[in-house]
């Protein structure tokens, strides 16, 4: 292998994949005879072809649990063969097009079952999926942000955390993510994409709007932390792996992560990307955050320094807990079975969840 790209995602990603819902012998099997990062996004779509068939198959046969399953695996393979293939935007959007319908099909077989919905933002759609307990709501429920990458595809490992200990999820696609990415780009200002989404979740008679929380992942723990700082009514927020200030990590990001910000941002340039990075920071705004704010980084990040997350919790003036994972890596992706259950607890006490 001497495609740099191509070694960038598989020295980075496996724990993460493997963590969200990809198989560990299919990771090494999709990505063992890759030579160059052109082929990253086929070799997935491929693969994820062969689970919407099973899928296909079992809910033909009335198998529904299983073609739930094969759906889902489809869409986060999907996703995962686009995720940070933005150099190609045709085979990215045909790909993310692929992962959105796979979802849509394994929506209402899931246990607990799903529904899709779309909130009006800025002339376009923010886009997210609502998962409840099986008993009557209205219900605790967790905003769940991903990062720079991630999108709703990715989280049913992470929302089956929270379902376990009676909390409702709502996954969101936001700006510059999912399928809100190819027409909202990037932004720092999640005050006001929290304030619509919030407000959204507190119309809706499934949710308990007086018992909302936050959960956010890498570029999202930032999001969670800017959302946070705006004064919604929120009882709680985690903020995982996040930047402080993305700028300041810009030159040591791996080309991936600089080219994805740089499409998903809408920068004409490198340059111009690096600049609008300077603008993702938490200064001037982490000192604002009163509610309750758990962060949780490792201290093997690569991309973002546990620093930050000091820091962070440093400037924040209301109730703190940080957890620094001596073996974590970015996203702490190596270490699920450590913080996944921690900040579920942690967000079902400040929910008043009765466990």
């Amino acid at each position: 292998m001497t495609d740099v790209l191509l070694e960038t995602a598989v020295a980075n990603w496996e724990p993460r994949f493997t963590a969200n819902g990809v198989d560990a012998s299919d990771y090494a099997r999709i990505t063992r005879p890759l030579e160059r990062w052109d082929d990253w996004c086929s070799a997935w779509c491929a693969s994820a072809d062969v689970y919407m068939t099973l899928g296909s198959e079992a809910l033909h046969e009335g198998r529904t649990r299983s073609a739930s399953e094969f759906y889902s695996r489809a869409a986060t393979y999907y996703h995962f063969g686009k995720f940070m293939f933005v150099h190609d935007q045709d085979q990215a959007r045909a790909a993310h097009a692929r992962a959105v319908d796979a979802l849509v099909r394994a929506t209402p077989l899931f246990t607990p079952p799903g529904s899709r919905h779309t909130i009006d933002f800025e002339g376009s759609e923010l886009v997210g999926l609502f998962r409840q307990p099986h008993v009557h709501g209205p219900h605790p429920t967790v905003l769940l942000i991903p990062g720079l990458d991630s999108t709703k595809e990715e989280f049913r490992d992470v929302e089956r955390t929270f379902h376990d200990r009676g909390m409702a999820t709502f996954s969101l696609d936001g700006p510059g993510q999912g399928e809100a990415e190819w027409t909202l780009p990037i932004r720092p200002e999640w005050e006001t994409v929290g304030e619509v989404v919030v407000s959204y979740l507190q119309s809706m008679p499934e949710v308990d709007a007086e018992r909302i929380g936050v959960w956010g992942v890498s570029l999202g723990g930032f999001y969670a932390a800017r959302l946070a700082s705006s004064g919604l009514p929120v009882k709680g927020v985690v903020a995982l792996a996040g930047p402080y200030n993305l700028g300041a990590t810009w030159k040591d990001l791996n080309p991936l992560t600089r080219h994805a910000f740089e499409v998903r941002s809408a920068s004409s340039s490198p340059e111009e990307a690096e600049k609008r990075a300077w603008d993702m920071t938490l200064e001037g705004h982490a000192e604002k955050i009163t509610q309750p704010l758990m962060v949780i980084m490792g201290k093997r990040d690569r991309l973002f320094p546990w620093q930050d997350g000091e820091r962070l919790v440093n400037e924040a003036r209301g109730e703190t807990k940080f957890v620094l994972l001596e073996d974590g890596n970015h996203g702490c992706a190596n270490v699920i079975n450590h913080h996944r259950p921690l900040s579920a607890d942690w967000l079902a006490d400040k929910l008043k969840v009765s466990q």
